[in-house]
């Protein structure tokens, strides 16, 4: 059986491989990762098993998230010019269906054990995650995924997630939590709303999940959200009224600002007769299809600089916000043990003056028991309560230290949100209050010189980076950069 250590190792040796022949600039991303990790692993963030290289997408990641009926899989199959994805009025998937290229001919449709066992997919180890839910879904993978292959030269280079409804899967909560983990880590999100539904009562939870918490997002601008199937509104010719409704509707949630979009699939239609209006929809719908597809070509581009930006975050996050918590939660505990041990070892000497007062062998001059008679008992006796002394403050002074780890705990519970990053920092904590470290060193395990120096070098490599990616698309000279060199402006990479 292969170590986990070791099971790691190879599997990033296998990402640089492929990264190498397809872009050998994100190989040096892969190493800046790696440094994190060691990092991570000494302070006890990080498991020997995980890295960060597990925690993002490093394939071009396009998610299309929406309620059931809203035409999402009709979108996907239309850009993909495949019958791929089945469709209907009614919801006809009820799970996350992850699409990538193949050269066979033949689709095929695989179970979601495919993606959750390979790292290079969105959905790794995604069963753990289902598993923090509830108890025993994350054995219930396949209920949730499903991959399928697709010959299609649209989708060469990228992978699409076609999601099922909010509203026509029983499993909710999870479907939830992996929407969210989807949004976190896609490079584009389109977002389908249905024009012949744009009340609030239908696009409540879409509203909710995709739009409300969408709007203080660093990265709104991968957010597309699209108004389909307005052909409908076509017979009576009430466009403009659908769209202002929609917008009233969106702009309620807090959203007044992004890029709105207003399409219909042409190959399954609604006649319109009115040929001026026909005209109006159509040179609508092509102008905002072809803006909608020009995003999507560019996420090859915008996940360079996604993962490029991630490492960075990353390496951000470690210093200024995870380790300066871990010595936070360090010193909390380390003056809670203090305090604990001056109140427990106070209130023993009080006692102990106490009863010496009250039995009549201690006087203000003299706070020493009475003399035994015989130099060997006396020596026994002295042997007998320092021992018994030592016994009882090494034991107030652990109590002391779980008492206030448990009180470190709870305070570290009410600060932090559960997931994965409180788990993290917990870990570390606990790393750092074993029995054998002294409650003075205020340093976390594995944080010092070095490590602030590894941490300084990935930020400039990571910045280094974003310049060489500038460098391939920008020429403020006016000179051709690789882009526009590139024949057929393929992406270079």
């Amino acid at each position: 059986m292969v170590a986990p250590e070791k099971e790691i190792e190879q599997r990033l040796r296998s990402l640089e491989e492929h990264l190498q022949k397809e872009n050998p600039l994100l190989v040096d991303a892969v190493k800046g990762f790696r440094r994190l990790d060691k990092i991570a692993h000494k302070t006890g963030l990080m498991k020997r098993d995980q890295t960060y290289t597990t925690q993002i997408a490093w394939w071009p990641l396009i998610s299309v998230l929406g309620t059931f009926s809203t035409g999402k899989s009709t979108f996907v199959n239309h850009y993909l010019q495949y019958p791929l994805q089945p469709t209907g009025p009614q919801a006809v998937d009820d799970k996350f269906t992850v699409i990538c290229f193949t050269a066979d001919t033949d689709p095929q449709l695989l179970p979601g054990i495919a993606v959750n066992a390979d790292p290079r997919f969105p959905f790794y180890k995604m069963s753990e995650e289902l598993e923090k839910v509830q108890a025993g879904e994350g054995v219930r993978i396949d209920s949730y995924l499903q991959l399928k292959t697709c010959a299609s030269e649209y989708l060469r280079g990228q992978i699409f997630i076609d999601s099922p409804g909010f509203d026509a899967d029983a499993q909710r909560t999870s479907t939830l939590r992996i929407t969210n983990y989807i949004i976190d880590i896609s490079d584009l999100v389109l977002v389908f709303f249905d024009a012949r539904h744009p009340e609030p009562g239908a696009m409540r939870d879409t509203l909710r999940h995709l739009v409300a918490n969408t709007i203080n997002r660093s990265d709104s601008n991968k957010f597309l959200y699209i108004l389909n199937q307005i052909d409908t509104s076509a017979r009576e010719d009430t466009l403009e009224e659908v769209v202002a409704a929609w917008q009233r509707t969106i702009a309620q949630e807090g959203l007044t600002a992004g890029r709105f979009y207003f399409i219909y699939n042409p190959d399954a239609a609604i006649p319109i007769q009115d040929e001026s209006v026909r005209k109006r929809f159509e040179n609508k719908r092509d102008k905002d299809l072809t803006e909608i597809h020009n995003r999507i070509r560019q996420v090859g581009l915008e996940r360079a600089y996604r993962i490029v930006g991630t490492l960075e975050k990353a390496a951000q996050q470690l210093q200024d916000q995870k380790l300066i918590r871990l010595k936070e939660l360090i010193r909390r505990w380390r003056n809670g043990v203090l305090l604990r041990d001056f109140v427990m070892f106070g209130a023993l000497i009080g006692a102990y003056i106490a009863v010496g007062l009250w039995a009549g062998y201690l006087s203000w001059r003299n706070y020493l028991p009475p003399q035994i008679e015989g130099v060997a008992a006396a020596q026994w006796f002295k042997i007998l309560a320092v021992s018994i002394i030592a016994i009882v403050v090494i034991s107030l002074h652990f109590f002391a230290r779980r008492w206030a780890t448990l009180d470190t705990i709870k305070f570290l519970n009410r600060s932090i949100p559960a997931g994965s990053e409180r788990g993290s920092v917990t870990r570390a904590f606990l790393k750092n209050t074993r029995p054998w470290r002294t409650i003075f060193l205020s340093k976390p395990i594995g944080w010092g010189r070095k490590a602030r120096k590894e941490i300084r070098e990935v930020i400039m490599q990571a910045n280094r980076n974003i310049q060489k990616l500038n460098d391939l698309f920008t020429r403020p000279s006016g000179e051709p950069g690789a882009w526009e060199a590139t024949p057929g402006g393929a992406f270079p990479f």
